[in-house]
């Protein structure tokens, strides 16, 4: 039965058998994509995103400052903050990912000469932090005095939930231990300092929580996940020092919050470890409070794009409620990430395609606007509105090749290697189809391979061909999403809702036979027993949609926005006469379609009759073009915004 909520006691032995999430994700090397949209992405990261950032880390000295910590090389730290190691570590876990699909022995070499240095420069009792063991000076407000003495600001267990995942992710690549080795160390001192009877503290940015999870999962040492769950205990109960407060969601025990606040990276990080370590012990407590905050989050702090985090400057963070502004909103990259990680978890907890949805949205949104087309520029914030000129945030106007603080386009391309794992999942003897694209998979059900071929030209077009390979007769029940957006609803909530009921109708068939659309918590279901060659055909209408905001979200009153399948439009300057804000869009406005193979890496673009607002308030007719959101600032600076100003007159037939 789909979508069972948790129901299990919190102090369940560890010691437990088959203890996880309830539904296994398909591992990233057994999913294969060989379409147009992310077979060219996963492409571009490979070749062209992650050597960049692997340079960038040379140029600014990330790698020379493990060189220099083994004193194989003479010199202070380089660069302006302390989790400067982490973006080397993001780094390889691309790779590591990337090495999954696609064998390529130079970057493997190159890898390698990398982990040597780090392996090199790791303190005798485990401890690695260059920033400390080269002591820059007048930077002790980063890092405290001693270890672990500013952990609220420091970022050392966060430096370490980085380097553990990436170790692991290279072994599993690779089979060699040597940065998995060095990992373990580090994580063994750090259990050894931290603990009821030993130091109590937590990390100020979490993410060490998800890594000590996973590296339970690859040792089955039982430390690792006492210790993860040890540090989240801990938030919201400061043991005689100052909390954190809400900006590290530490106003509270994690198990009494029901809001998301402060800094949006740091709480979706920390919400994706709660249900990490509930899935391993079942703490249903965890779950219950995951649970409030996404419902806060989906009901009233989620952007259209499916990015979150209203609030720049030092916030980088979540607002009030509705408090969703489209100039100034922030809407890290990495937040984006953070959320799809989450939403990952959940969905893999309870069953229900709510989360991917979600999910979705703010992969082809939010997510993918982070990085250029070529692959070699990237977005820190994302806003949803720009006049081309106000510099409101550093990295908020243009794309740009590297930050002083670098976390996003090292997140953005370990998660990019990372994609297929997202694709499907399994569950006893069932199937789930979470996202569309031409892949083929392959799939471990107890020992029998079921291989799954999708052919569509997905988010373009809705037809989803999927051809079922189970090796023999096999008896399974396919979960196949369907989308909210397809059913009515942008997003799971009233957040956001379409203008126009459309009586478009989702459409299934089995070997060309049409059947009867059962959904049960946004999945159809279709058991049988399945023969080689078999083909499921899903057809997914995609027309315009206008979307409207809820009247409590004061930045979008008397807006409107578009939408065709998961993908939201924006208008931008150079489609659109040098503007774009000035765009009033009426309701009666036919809204047509097209396919642009030479424009933005080939796109679906929208266009209307539009008119042009001048200051005086008087109107123009022109011709409108509304691009995918996540292919803005592709071009240039210039004006562009989501949310159009809405018009209920037809536009005229010459100038008033």
């Amino acid at each position: 039965m789909l979508g069972n909520s948790l129901s299990f006691p919190s102090n369940l032995r560890l010691s437990e058998k088959g203890r996880d999430y309830f539904i296994e994700p398909v591992p990233i090397k057994d999913v294969h994509f060989d379409d147009f949209f992310w077979a060219g992405r996963i492409e571009t990261n490979r070749t062209v995103s992650i050597p960049a950032v692997f340079k960038k880390c040379e140029e600014t000295g990330r790698i020379d400052n493990f060189a220099k910590a083994a004193r194989l090389m003479k010199g202070q730290f380089s660069g302006s903050y302390p989790f400067d190691d982490s973006d080397v570590y993001k780094g390889i876990e691309g790779a590591a990912y990337s090495l999954m699909l696609h064998r390529d022995t130079q970057l493997e070499a190159y890898v390698d000469g990398v982990i040597a240095k780090i392996a090199a420069a790791q303190e005798k009792d485990g401890y690695l932090y260059t920033w400390r063991k080269l002591k820059p000076l007048g930077y002790e407000h980063w890092s405290g005095k001693t270890r672990w003495s500013l952990l609220g600001m420091s970022h050392e267990l966060y430096v370490a939930g980085h380097l553990i995942e990436a170790g692991i992710a290279y072994y599993w690549t690779t089979g060699k231990r040597g940065l998995l080795d060095v990992a373990i160390r580090f994580a063994d001192l750090i259990d050894s300092d931290f603990g009821p009877d030993k130091t109590h503290d937590t990390p100020g940015h979490p993410n060490l929580e998800m890594a000590l999870t996973e590296l339970f999962r690859v040792t089955s040492d039982e430390k690792y996940l006492r210790l993860a769950r040890f540090f989240l205990d801990e938030r919201g109960r400061p043991h005689k020092r100052t909390s954190y407060g809400e900006f590290a969601q530490e106003h509270k025990p994690v198990t009494e919050q029901d809001e998301a606040v402060g800094h949006a990276v740091r709480a979706v990080y920390l919400y994706s470890g709660m249900a990490d370590v509930a899935a391993l012990t079942r703490n249903a407590e965890y779950v219950k409070a995951i649970d409030r905050i996404w419902e806060s989050v989906v009901s009233k702090k989620l952007y259209l794009t499916g990015g979150i985090g209203a609030i720049g400057d030092v916030t980088e963070g979540f607002g009030a409620n509705y408090d969703l502004p489209n100039l100034t909103a922030y809407n890290e990259s990495c937040a984006a990430i953070g959320n799809v990680f989450w939403n990952h978890r959940l969905f893999l907890l309870h069953g229900d395609a709510k989360y991917v949805d979600v999910l979705e949205r703010t992969l082809y949104n939010g997510l993918l606007s982070g990085v250029s087309l070529k692959g070699d520029m990237f977005l820190y914030a994302n806003p949803l509105e720009s006049d081309g000129k106000t510099p409101l945030y550093e990295r908020t106007l243009t794309r740009e090749p590297w930050f002083e603080c670098a976390c996003c386009p090292t997140n953005i391309t370990r998660f990019t290697a990372s994609l297929p794992g997202y694709v499907y999942a399994h569950r006893d003897n069932g199937i789930y189809v979470n996202l569309f694209g031409g892949n083929e998979a392959k799939i471990d059900m107890g020992g029998q391979n079921v291989r799954i071929k999708q052919e569509t030209l997905y988010p373009w077009e809705g037809a989803v061909k999927m051809i079922i390979k189970p090796g023999r007769n096999e008896e399974f029940d396919l979960y196949v999403r369907i989308p909210c957006w397809a059913r009515g609803h942008p997003v799971p909530s009233n957040l956001y809702e379409y203008l126009e009921k459309t009586t478009d109708e989702v459409g299934l068939k089995v070997n060309g036979q049409a059947i009867p659309l059962m959904v049960e918590n946004g999945f159809a279901q279709i058991g049988r027993t399945w023969r080689d060659g078999d083909v499921v055909e899903l057809d997914l209408p995609m027309p315009i949609r206008r979307v409207v905001a809820n009247e409590k979200v004061v930045a979008d009153r008397e807006k409107i926005a578009l939408e065709r399948g998961p993908i939201v439009y924006c208008a931008e300057w150079v489609d659109n006469e040098g503007h774009a804000l000035n765009i009033l869009l009426p309701d009666n406005a036919p809204l047509k379609e097209k396919y642009r193979k030479d424009m933005l890496n080939g796109i679906v673009v929208v266009t209307a009759k539009a008119l042009a607002i001048s200051n005086e308030g008087k109107s123009v007719q022109r011709d409108f073009v509304a691009i995918p959101y996540y292919a803005w600032a592709n071009r240039g600076r210039g004006e562009m915004t989501v949310w159009l100003r809405r018009g209920t007159q037809s536009t005229p037939d010459k100038q008033n």
